[in-house]
């Protein structure tokens, strides 16, 4: 079983979360951690190009780092261009609650034109 991590990169005008790995039972633990250090971003893309899989317990902690996020007044987009990830965000209404998109130079542009609401 290889390794999960979780990079956090920060940049002048946001941040990207970016897990390595498989969220499941084994490092959902981690990844809530890593969600909730960047709590108080205020843009917050979190790019899950590097999951190949992830199951309820992986889902469950996103919605609660983005709820966590939005008490503090953020804004999240997910970038994701797994097809079978991106079809779990969408069948489970996921990409109601946040923008989901493809690639991570979308997800960027799609946080960053919040800046104009």
């Amino acid at each position: 079983m290889s390794e999960f991590e979780v990079e956090v990169d920060e940049h002048e005008d946001h941040s990207v979360l970016r897990p390595h790995g498989d969220i499941d039972a084994y490092s959902v633990g981690t990844f809530r951690e890593a969600l909730t250090g960047v709590a108080e971003v205020k843009r917050l893309l979190i790019d899950l190009s590097e999951v190949p899989f992830m199951d309820s317990a992986g889902l469950g902690a996103l919605i609660g780092g983005i709820r966590r996020n939005r008490d503090n007044e953020g804004v999240i987009v997910v970038a994701c261009g797994k097809p079978a990830l991106t079809r779990l965000l969408h069948t489970t209404g996921f990409d109601r609650i946040v923008p989901v998109t493809e690639t991570l130079e979308d997800g960027i542009d799609k946080l960053l034109e919040n800046d104009n609401d």
